[in-house]
């Protein structure tokens, strides 16, 4: 009888970074980013780190300086948030670990990435058509929540075709906030 062999573990370092929306979380392995958490502290970021950990199959390793990670995208990352909320980036260029997605979640989130640029939005339904799911626009809404790269993979550009903003799991004060920066709502007044 033959052992089966678990995947070797992969090595990943994070950081915490704070931003106009709160702590993110930013996790990279040698592939790319990995993760990018909200709300990065307590309970929200050790579930970040248990995910990760059972995923990658070894805990992740925290560097408070992102230019000193051994995952250059970790750097790449930070200095790209910094910029978007700053007004100075309308692109992120940092390279993807796909690792914590996968199947119908990862079709959408690409699609997503590919054609909605800064200060446009897509509704779910024209989502779930352009990856050739008529009637899918539910399942597209399952995809947003999954995804394990926010800001990103823009899934706050993703708004109901009723004109309102729906869900958003980093809270809808922070989808707001970000499609304000974008320019497609007006500023929070406070």
């Amino acid at each position: 009888m033959t052992e089966t062999s678990a995947a070797p573990a992969r090595t990943c370092s994070y950081t915490v970074r704070d931003t106009p929306i709160g702590p993110l979380l930013l996790a990279a392995t040698d592939e790319g980013l990995v993760e990018v958490v909200f709300h990065a502290r307590g309970r929200a970021m050790e579930r970040a780190l248990a995910r990760l950990t059972a995923a990658l199959g070894a805990r992740p390793v925290r560097t408070d300086d992102p230019a000193a990670s051994p995952h250059p995208a970790l750097a790449v990352a930070a200095d790209e948030l910094s910029r978007y909320f700053a007004g100075e980036l309308r692109a992120f260029t940092v390279d993807l670990d796909w690792t914590l997605s996968g199947g119908f979640n990862e079709k959408v989130l690409r699609e997503l990435t590919a054609s909605v640029p800064f200060g446009a939005t897509a509704g779910y339904q024209d989502l779930a058509d352009r990856v050739g799911e008529p009637g899918g626009a539910r399942a597209v809404g399952a995809a947003m929540g999954s995804n394990p790269l926010p800001v990103v993979v823009p899934c706050h550009r993703v708004v109901e075709s009723s004109g309102g903003i729906g869900g958003f799991g980093g809270g809808l004060e922070t989808k707001r906030v970000l499609l304000a920066l974008e320019g497609v709502l007006p500023e929070p007044l406070f």
